[in-house]
């Protein structure tokens, strides 16, 4: 039986392409900490991955299907540069290219691409790959938020699994107003009126949401950033004996795994360096870990816990305004890529028809 959600993305197509992961974009695939020696498979963007480390402790990144009979790669085993099938020992590098069929002499297969392969950036301890689609195969300069580049700021990076879809997880950032009653209790948030007055400006690389006339008490404001990633940034303000630096900070990512799940990566930073660095790395581990995880456990389970099909039965208000400005700008992107492949799509049918011989 086909369900509600699925009827809509039938009959929606831009809402089908955004439910799975919209594209062209960087997207945090793993912690750094994940990918070792072993070949790992993922899914992500409804994608399945196969990713490992070369010799030289570069990742690498292919569509997890031997060409041959179609078995997991990631079943098989790491030769530095390239992975080997368990099934047959076919071995693809990390361009996707097969080097090598053992069982077969002169095999036509060696030295054809027959894999897909992801370009891979390895940045502030996690794997990030880019997923374009076949008008943007070469990826856009990946750009993150200074406070992840920085020498300047610590950081540390935390990533949990969510039963939801990635757009809800990106709304949950969006609403700023949440922070004053799901986290109420939260050591860094119990402050603040619990109504507020809410607006939208733009900045450089996106927008900006916030509270009027409340600032530095709670989760007064959240930022989009649209830098060849798509990034949320926010602050907590903490009391000094919570460790030297300004505000908490937070930057996230929302990373879909298929239509009914997503990772959900925040890295927790401060501005600090020296012996602050130190003396607030220490506090964190010791101290505020376990209350961030806890907060962010909130977060997961509201998400996890909305009524069937959310999105579909919602009565929007003011505070809301964030969160639907995205929603228009990411399908307004989800449209225009579709628009533009539809068009090449016909192009190359065109181009196709036109170079066939005519017959008399």
């Amino acid at each position: 039986m086909t369900s509600p959600a699925q009827s809509h993305s039938s009959a929606d197509p831009v809402r089908a392409y955004l439910d799975r992961g919209i594209k062209n974009y960087w997207y945090p695939v793993a912690p750094s900490w994940q990918v070792a020696n072993a070949p790992i498979g993922i899914t992500r963007l409804s994608e399945q991955i196969v990713l490992w480390r070369g010799q030289d402790g570069k990742v690498h990144a292919l569509e997890d299907r031997c060409p041959h009979r179609g078995a997991r790669l990631s079943l098989g085993w790491n030769l530095g540069n390239s992975v080997a099938c368990w099934y047959h020992g076919i071995e693809v590098n990390g361009e996707g290219t097969v080097e090598r069929v053992p069982a077969v002499a002169n095999c036509p297969m060696e030295g054809t691409t027959c894999v897909k392969s992801y370009p891979v950036e390895e940045k502030a301890g996690a794997i990030f790959l880019w997923f374009g689609d076949d008008l943007h195969k070469e990826p856009a300069p990946l750009v993150l938020p200074e406070e992840l580049v920085s020498d300047e700021h610590a950081h540390f990076l935390c990533m949990s699994n969510w039963n939801c879809n990635y757009q809800y997880a990106i709304d949950n950032v969006m609403d700023p107003m949440h922070g004053a009653y799901l986290h109420a209790t939260s050591h860094s948030m119990a402050e603040g009126d619990k109504q507020a007055d809410m607006r939208v400006r733009k900045t450089e690389s996106g927008l900006m949401f916030e509270k009027v006339g409340q600032r530095d008490v709670n989760f007064d404001w959240v930022e989009l950033g649209e830098t060849g990633c798509l990034w949320m940034r926010l602050a907590i303000p903490y009391q000094q004996k919570f460790g030297p630096g300004g505000n908490f900070g937070i930057i996230g990512f929302a990373t879909p795994v298929d239509d009914d799940h997503c990772q959900a990566y925040f890295w927790r930073t401060r501005k600090v360096s020296g012996w602050e660095r130190d003396v607030w790395r220490f506090l964190y581990r010791n101290r505020l870990e376990g209350l961030h995880w806890a907060v962010l456990e909130q977060d997961r389970y509201v998400l996890e816990s909305l009524a069937p099909h959310a999105r579909d039965h919602e009565n929007l208000y003011q505070h809301d305004v964030g969160m639907s400005r995205v929603r228009r700008m990411l399908r307004t992107r989800a449209q225009e890529h579709l628009t533009a492949l539809d068009a090449h799509r016909a192009a190359q049918a065109a181009q196709a028809a036109a170079s066939e011989p005519a017959h008399g």
